[in-house]
């Protein structure tokens, strides 16, 4: 498809998209291209009556298993946490159905203000930063309160109905993952079978996991929206978003992606608005091992979806160092008996 073809494609998605949620194209003052992301193309719209909208449309190639319906996916842990929480979050007017049967996908919603994190904190002192870490830890505590479905996994369709222990969950996305890097012939760092067994002889901590929590399994700084409030130039956070990775499962799952740059068992600022909240998680020898085997996970998701996603080589070199070999040596720390501690943290 030449670029003209995509463009025209896409412009006729996002009309569909937006119709979907009632607005017909006449009613669009401005659109604008989102950046920043590598799954959806995004869109800032603007409605004559001064409506400010995001569209996310999911790309029609292939995907990741799990990426299958994962729009709707987003729109179930929005319509999820801002109805039964205080957490802000967009308000979602239009999704497609967590189905295996969409091709593509789309959400719409309304525009948080704020900005991403990782850009307020270029210029926030350690006190703005402590105060944004210990509002999110009561955020993300007041997620993981909410009452359980009565199963754990991932919510859409093509993963089938959700599993009765989270061990059985948890190995269902591993092997789901590892078939992924099959289907895209991708080379990870250890055999897909030496990974799958190691994991699963890891995996006896799992069972300490018996009731279900929601779980939203991408926060780094990109996906959390903050601002200095007018008046007081206080830091707050404004949303959470991107929550298509959003499944029922282990709330130690969540630490991964919140310490994806730091050591989060040493976050004082977080865990504090965590616990204050109720948060009940210590990450004692048997969580940090479900840690490490998350971890463990998420590379693997983020090795393998580089090549549906078509990366460029600086991104490439930057998994490279900092995804692939780190999979590698903790796969094969493991393989050899040791304990993953040393290999659980994000390097410098």
């Amino acid at each position: 498809m030449s670029r003209t073809e995509r463009e025209t494609r896409l412009r006729e998605r996002l009309v569909a998209a937006l119709e979907d949620a009632g607005i017909g194209w006449g009613q669009v003052a401005d659109c604008r291209t989102i950046g920043g992301g590598t799954f959806s193309a995004v869109f800032g719209v603007r409605t004559v009556d001064g409506a400010a909208l995001v569209v996310k449309l999911a790309p029609e190639g292939p995907v990741l298993r799990y990426e299958r319906g994962i729009l709707g996916t987003e729109a179930w842990y929005l319509r999820t946490a801002g109805e039964r929480t205080s957490v802000p979050v967009p308000t979602v007017l239009a999704a497609s159905p967590r189905n295996a049967g969409v091709v593509g996908g789309h959400i719409v919603m309304t525009e948080c203000p704020g900005t991403p994190w990782e850009e307020l904190r270029k210029e926030a002192d350690a006190g703005d930063l402590a105060v944004l870490r210990e509002e999110l830890g009561a955020h993300v505590a007041r997620v993981h309160a909410l009452p359980a479905p009565g199963g754990f996994g991932y919510p859409a369709l093509p993963f089938g109905p959700l599993r009765a222990s989270w061990r059985e969950a948890f190995l269902e996305m591993v092997d789901a993952a590892l078939d992924d890097a099959a289907r895209f012939d991708v080379r990870l760092p250890r055999s897909a079978e030496e990974i799958r067994e190691v994991i699963a002889a890891e995996s006896g901590s799992l069972d300490e996991v018996t009731v279900p929590r929601l779980v939203h399994w991408d926060l780094w700084d990109g996906n959390v929206l903050a601002e200095r409030a007018p008046g007081t130039g206080r830091p707050r956070i404004t949303a959470l978003i991107d929550a298509e990775r959003a499944l029922w499962g282990d709330p130690v799952m969540e630490f991964v992606s919140l310490g994806l740059f730091h050591d989060i068992g040493r976050d004082e600022a977080f865990w504090k608005g965590y616990r204050a909240q109720g948060g009940s998680v210590v990450l004692d020898a048997a969580a940090r091992n479900r840690l490490a085997l998350y971890r463990a996970y998420l590379y693997v998701v983020m090795w393998v979806e580089a090549r549906p996603r078509e990366f460029g080589a600086g991104h490439l070199e930057w998994l490279r160092r900092d995804v692939y070999a780190p999979l590698g040596e903790m796969i094969g720390a493991w393989s050899r008996g040791e304990g993953p501690m040393e290999h659980l943290w994000p390097r410098g």
